[in-house]
């Protein structure tokens, strides 16, 4: 049995165990219990160990500022699409979503509601990378024509609108590539690089940093991403809207920022997605459309 799946097994059995807890009687349960989603950008049980920390101090937190007991149920998704078309449902409360993903979800369901953004270096801003190994002769975007490229999920904003709208600026289209592939999640897209299974990848500048410990990658491009944005789903109570938001702007908790990989929250608007929505629309180019036969 592939190491993958029984990770995302043990992911599956604890969220089953949560949802286990949440149906005792009423009397011993929390006066309101919100699902919280997220799906699995690295391997599952790492993330049930990262947001389990998150979603416990968030809880807490909501309970101080509601004055009411508050639990998150956590939801882990294998894939991007599941907690998206999950999320836009109604069947899911609150996710963390990559803003790919909102700027998706806001489309198909117009009254998604923003809480807040993830920041690093005190902005709403994070970095994607494109990398090579070490010892390649890849110097630049340029050079990648004729070579094989690994991109993320097919929803990932890094993993590929944005590296892709890298690359058509570059003059790299998809038939440029001697082959591409999509891999799911940023993990594995720079061990396939380092195994030399692909030339080249797109990763998030976090994956980048903590895979690289020993060089044996260099990126050959970085470039601008929006933080991640936290989400509450069409129609959940204003009141506990505006209890979240004020709890995530709030946070200063060092256990849950270290896990989560940011410096805490900052406030965000439908419009700081202008720059994800544009990279997005560029990447439609990635893929030339053929010529069609003549009658």
């Amino acid at each position: 049995m592939r190491l993958d799946s029984i990770a995302f097994g043990l992911a599956a059995a604890l969220a089953v165990l949560a949802s286990a807890i949440a149906q005792e009687p009423a009397q011993e349960r929390p006066a309101r219990t919100l699902t919280f989603g997220v799906y699995s950008f690295k391997k599952p049980t790492e993330v049930v160990r990262d947001f389990a920390v998150a979603t416990d101090a968030l809880a807490a937190a909501l309970t101080k500022d509601t004055g009411a007991a508050v639990a998150l149920q956590l939801r882990v998704f294998k894939t991007y699409d599941e907690c998206l078309t999950r999320f836009v449902a109604g069947d899911i409360d609150i996710v963390r979503f990559g803003p790919a993903s909102y700027v998706l979800a806001q489309q198909r369901q117009p009254k998604v509601q923003l809480l807040a953004a993830e920041q690093e270096d005190g902005k709403k801003r994070c970095k994607g990378v494109i990398v090579v190994r070490k010892n390649s002769p890849i110097r630049s975007l340029a050079d990648l024509k004729g070579h094989s490229f690994a991109f993320g999920d097919e929803n990932s904003t890094i993993g590929r609108y944005l590296s892709q709208q890298q690359l058509v600026d570059a003059g790299i289209h998809a038939d440029d590539l001697s082959s591409f592939r999509y891999l799911d999640r940023h993990d594995k897209v720079f061990k396939a690089v380092e195994v030399g299974d692909f030339d080249a990848g797109a990763v998030h500048i976090g994956t980048f940093e903590d895979l690289n410990d020993k060089g044996q990658l260099r990126e050959i491009a970085r470039f601008d991403n929006v933080g991640k944005p936290w989400v509450a789903r069409a129609g959940l109570d204003s009141k506990l809207v505006t209890a979240l938001r004020k709890t995530l702007l709030g946070m200063t908790d060092q256990a849950t920022l270290k896990a989560l990989k940011c410096e805490g929250f900052l406030p965000t608007a439908d419009e700081d997605f202008e720059l994800v929505r544009k990279g997005m629309k560029r990447a439609e180019l990635f893929v030339r459309e053929q010529p069609k036969p003549a009658k």
